[in-house]
């Protein structure tokens, strides 16, 4: 967390983005109230606004000038101002939070998608309680029924153990938004990114630069649903629109998309014989490890083999070479998922594009291509 004004104090309960408890020095100290709680009239006060304006801006109402609520939050940042929740969802009949459950806010696909969509809800006025989500099928379910969704208006969540199997125990009576595909499920509001599409995208490039041996590195062998087998899809799509041969030795595993085991990948697949031209990774971290490993083989990116990743984390540019990677836009899933669900805790009906299913939106983010000197020929350089 950058702890910057808009994300301050939005994460509640599990997850706490601000420990800060005295409010800042300077004008705070100056008008004396270091030992006393701030109220809305000291921000409508410090902000040069009405009381009126001040909770508008706290409830997210859309009407409020740009200039005045940046003003708004500005004070509520120095003067350290935080929302009664309790008192709030007594007097309204709900919390104004919105439940977050991700499987682990370390990984940093899910550290960005955490922080995003942490700073929407604060936009709109809301707050959010995060848990992690990634043990096991039954924790996941225990989330969606237990204390969290008691206290959150309405749930986004992004699983990794459900499945379609167990649509009918996930029936539940609050807004529920699912991210990601591991839940193909029309009876929810569900954001996607272009798993099948981005990796399409990534290896055709890979083809236009020259590779016609590209391997793939992330495969989840049985895997019917999820992030992995839309990945694996459109490579092999790839590599038939391009007239070319699927081997499938080169459809490298990997139980964790992470650095670990992108090493123990290009480990495997140089003791096996295979040398391609190009490969492709389900995610930056297997990418990370791939450049280490290839690396400490004296093999060279990109003359001899040329790199491409996915989610164009933010430490793909300062990686050696930078690496070439896949932007799922997950800015955009996060204002999409939080405007959803707000827009069906407040009864509304959703005017965001996307197509609709039984009444329940459907929407994939686009991606976008970054390429880096992973990929790239020094001329193109």
């Amino acid at each position: 967390m950058d702890g910057s004004p808009r994300v301050r104090g939005a994460v509640v309960a599990y997850w706490r983005t601000d420990q800060r408890t005295e409010p800042k020095k300077g004008k705070v100290m100056a008008h004396g109230m270091a030992h006393r709680r701030v109220t809305m009239n000291d921000v409508a006060k410090l902000a040069g606004v009405s009381l009126k304006t001040v909770s508008n801006v706290v409830n997210g109402y859309e009407f409020v000038r740009e200039s005045t609520r940046r003003k708004v939050l500005e004070a509520i940042d120095e003067l350290g101002y935080s929302v009664n929740v309790t008192a709030k969802s007594l007097r309204q009949g709900r919390s104004d939070i919105i439940g977050l459950c991700i499987p682990d806010p370390q990984v940093p696909y899910f550290a960005r998608l955490l922080s995003s969509v942490t700073e929407e809800a604060h936009l709109r006025g809301r707050q959010v309680m995060f848990s992690p989500s990634g043990v096991s099928r039954q924790h996941e379910l225990d989330l969606l029924h237990g204390p969290l969704s008691s206290l959150a208006d309405g749930m986004i969540m992004s699983p990794l153990h459900l499945s379609v199997e167990d649509e009918p125990v996930i029936d539940v009576d609050y807004p529920l938004v699912i991210i990601g595909d591991q839940l193909p499920l029309t009876s929810f509001d569900r954001v996607t990114t272009e798993n099948r599409i981005g990796i399409y995208n990534a290896t055709t490039r890979l083809i236009e630069h020259g590779c016609r041996r590209i391997a793939i590195i992330g495969v989840h062998d049985g895997q019917t649903a999820g992030a992995a087998p839309l990945r694996l899809t459109g490579y092999r799509q790839a590599l038939r629109d391009a007239g070319l041969p699927n081997d499938p030795a080169l459809e490298i595993p990997a139980a964790m998309w992470h650095q670990p085991g992108g090493e123990e990948a290009v480990r495997r697949m140089l003791a096996a014989g295979l040398n391609p031209d190009g490969i492709v990774c389900m995610s930056d971290l297997l990418a990370a490890g791939v450049l280490q490993e290839l690396r400490r083989q004296s093999i060279r990116v990109p003359q001899d083999v040329r790199v491409f990743g996915f989610d164009d984390s933010v430490d793909s540019q300062y990686l050696y070479p930078s690496l070439s990677s896949v932007n799922p836009n997950l800015r955009e899933v996060a204002r999409t998922a939080v405007e959803l669900i707000c827009d069906r805790i407040e009864g509304q009906s959703p005017t965001l594009a996307g197509v609709t299913v039984h009444g329940r939106v459907q929407f994939t983010a686009p991606s976008t291509i970054r390429e880096r000197e992973s990929s790239l020929t020094e001329a193109a350089d």
